[in-house]
């Protein structure tokens, strides 16, 4: 039986100066993530980044919430995600301001 390949993303996070709000998103974080797929990847985003004890050192912005935005890079492919009340959302580009 063949496992799935793991694939290294390259994943950006989004967020406004405030919560709630739906414009004015800024990269706050980025990093490269090992995982099978973008459910995969944005699955450890949500736990890396609400998770007290696997926040990076360096990171100074909130926990992961509702309205968020995360881009997921392979090459030139990008994908940008929206975290909603029920998960995450593909969504376009263009709400990232």
């Amino acid at each position: 039986m063949l496992l799935p390949s793991v694939k290294e993303y390259q994943v950006t996070l989004f967020q406004t100066p405030h919560y709630g709000e739906t414009h004015g998103y800024e990269a706050v974080y980025h990093l490269p993530i090992r995982a099978k797929n973008h459910r995969a990847a944005l699955e450890t985003v949500f736990r890396i980044f609400n998770v007290f004890d696997l926040l990076p050192p360096d990171f100074s912005a909130r926990f992961v919430a509702t309205g968020d935005i995360v881009q997921i890079s392979k090459g030139s492919n990008k994908s940008f995600y929206r975290l909603e009340s029920g998960g995450w959302r593909k969504i376009e580009r263009s709400l990232v301001h």
